[in-house]
């Protein structure tokens, strides 16, 4: 009966609605004390008996809830015979309840989003090579799937075959869709705008990107803050508090009309509603703009951040070593492209990748006599040339004469960071090339972004060489840079850090930053790193775009800023309707139930604002947008 009557309540409200219209309609329009009496009288027992349901519910488990409050107000208005106050306390109760239903399940809209976007099917390859469509559940690892335009990809997976455009939304919250051809990952719950694809099905169900990014963000919204726990706190004791106080009023002044109103209008249900419902607007927002915030815990912590320590190969950088700086020593620049391209085809090391990249399309010639030097580079006979092609230690055992210039050009490199891979045709020096891993496109942008929200100090830990880190530092213009880094030693200075008094943010994406990650008060994983730093992390940056950072630490502090004014506008509605009660003689339980109501309603509505929250000067608004995918932007190359 309990559960039937509470599943009823929404139905309960508009009846009430009804009564007390009726009620007063025969009062004051048709003059029948009869009928307003028994309408009103029917209201306030219908309405009550869901809230006192509740009431008996929360006792049952020791706790004196504000459903407690408001039967016992309604209860004694009804034992005076002041029909009206009990009908209209329980209609604006009921009704401000449904509205904050309503209200919340908007902005819990991201979350509801995402999971109306998991894909249902798939169009499996079975045995005799024909696809046949199966629920996405019986997708098993390694299987062969079939996308077609407009549908859904079920899996994260390997594109094998075809070429398309996915709308990755869901995933990165970029809208602009993404050109995917072979050898390209796709993810579950994204949309091929246009194409076909067959692809390979690498993680399936829950363990998919877009599966994982489900069950953290409900997690999130599950877990609670400080802030919430503190409420919680308040609320056990203020509530008894209410009971007491108005119990005493009764005592010393035997008005119990005044009592009751005590105890409507000392209801703390903007309070405790106020901060869970930024929360839950913050973290949704979040979702919608790629970046997974987990729990109400970490919007607080990382609200709070001072220092932010990047790991630098994969966070800061691209992760891919690319051509950066390049010098020719004669003018024969397209002929030698074509036998350093030659030479560097019998060598599968990343420079000589970055080098075939940076030359693309060429005339090759039959490479002869290959040799490796170790530690140095290799050599060749190309045309009846001999062709060196390594570092500095390989062109002095070649007897390769440099001029000044050269030299300068070497030093010069180097003191950019620039691995060096230099060629040499017949014993003369012909190209110079520097290799580096080079700066995602826009991070010095968002760096300026984290300051100008307040981040002072901005560190770079890396395992690389010290020349390397400074070169990104000095680009970049953080605080401090600091290589030959193992993963204990990144550790221990977040440690140090901590220990001076900084809140402290670890941005990472390999196996190594996990214990950084995890120690660092907040840990940021970039969503294409490991697993392990994924699931260590405290935020993580969907598709790995660094952008999102800045969005991120501006939204956890709008987040928090907007948790303290509900509070505020909670605390403060409740104080003045309190000073009223003793301070005025227009105050009464109607008006105090009408005002409390109206302020748990201003703050869902102050939070739900986050749901539209945009950075000031973000990209989308200013026209500048980031790559989705790795390109490399270099600088211009200079040419003798």
């Amino acid at each position: 009966m309990q559960q039937y009557v509470l599943s009823k309540k929404s139905k309960i409200t508009w009846i009430s609605g009804m009564l007390i219209i009726i009620g007063f309609f025969s009062h004051f329009v048709l003059k029948n004390v009869w009928v307003s009496e028994g309408a009103l009288i029917v209201a306030s027992i219908l309405g009550v008996a869901p809230i006192a349901i509740q009431a008996v519910q929360a006792l049952k488990v020791k706790v004196v809830s504000i459903d407690v409050l408001v039967t016992i107000a309604v209860i004694g208005a009804f034992l005076i015979q002041n029909y009206e106050e009990s009908a209209i306390v329980t209609f604006l109760f009921l009704f401000g309840h449904f509205l904050e239903q309503r209200t919340l399940n908007q902005t819990r809209s991201a979350i509801k989003e995402l999971t109306e976007m998991a894909p249902e099917s798939a169009l499996r390859q079975m045995e005799d090579g024909a696809f046949e469509e199966v629920e996405v559940d019986a997708v098993d690892e390694g299987d062969i799937l079939l996308v077609k335009t407009g549908a859904k990809v079920p899996v994260d997976g390997t594109v094998l075959s075809g070429e398309g455009h996915i709308n990755e939304a869901s995933i990165t919250g970029e809208s602009v869709p993404v050109n995917k051809t072979a050898g390209a990952e796709v993810y579950a719950g994204t949309i091929l705008e246009n194409g076909t694809l067959q692809i390979r099905a690498d993680r399936v169900g829950e363990d998919t990107t877009f599966g994982k990014i489900i069950e953290l963000v409900e997690e999130a919204q599950d877990s609670k803050s400080e802030a919430e726990r503190f409420i919680d706190r308040f609320s056990k004791y203020y509530t008894p508090a209410v009971l007491v106080l108005s119990f005493a009023v009764w005592l010393f002044s035997q008005d119990i009309e005044l009592a009751i109103t005590i105890l409507v209008l000392g209801c703390p249900g903007a309070l405790v509603i106020g901060v869970p419902v930024s929360n839950v607007a913050g973290i949704g927002n979040g979702a919608r703009n790629g970046v997974l915030l987990k729990g109400s815990e970490v919007i607080h912590d990382f609200s709070r951040v001072d220092t932010i320590v990047f790991d630098k190969t994969g966070t800061l950088t691209q992760g891919n070593p690319a051509v950066a700086e390049m010098e020719f020593y004669d003018g024969q620049a397209e002929e030698v492209l074509g036998y350093l391209a030659s030479v560097e085809r019998e060598s599968d090391h990343p420079l000589a990748k970055a080098v075939l990249q940076e030359i693309g399309e060429t005339t090759f010639s039959i490479v002869e006599d290959t040799k490796v030097v170790k530690g140095g580079g290799i050599t060749a006979q190309v045309n009846g040339h001999r062709v060196a092609v390594g570092n500095a230690a390989l062109m002095e055992q070649e007897h390769v004469l440099m001029d000044q210039k050269a030299q300068a050009d070497i030093r010069r490199f180097g003191k950019n960071g620039n691995s060096l891979v230099l060629t040499a045709v017949d014993g003369e020096l012909k190209i110079l090339m520097g290799i580096r891993d080079q700066v995602r496109v826009g991070v010095k942008k968002d760096l300026e972004e984290l300051k100008q929200l307040g981040v002072k100090n901005l560190i770079v830990l890396s395992g690389d060489n010290q020349g390397t880190v400074d070169v990104v530092a000095r680009e970049l213009e953080l605080t401090e840079a600091h290589g030959n880094m193992l993963p204990e030693d990144k550790a221990a200075y977040i440690a140090e850090l901590q220990q001076q008094g900084q809140i402290v943010a670890f941005v990472g994406d390999g196996v190594n930053d996990s214990p950084s990650l995890a120690l660092a008060d907040i840990g940021i994983a970039m969503g294409k790193g490991t697993d392990v730093a994924i699931e260590t992390s405290d935020v993580v940056l969907m598709n790995s775009d660094f952008s999102r950072l800045p969005h991120a630490l501006g939204l956890t502090k709008a987040t928090a800023r907007n948790m303290k004014q509900n509070i505020i506008i909670a605390v403060g509605v409740v104080a003045v309707l309190m000073a009223s009660v003793f301070f005025s003689e227009w105050m009464n339980m109607s008006i105090g139930m009408l005002v409390h109501e109206g302020s748990i309603l201003v703050v869902i509505f102050n939070g739900m604002r986050l749901l539209r929250y945009q950075l000031n000067g973000n990209r989308r608004r200013s026209g500048y947008t980031t790559s989705s995918s790795n390109e490399v932007v270099k600088t211009p190359l200079r040419t003798l």
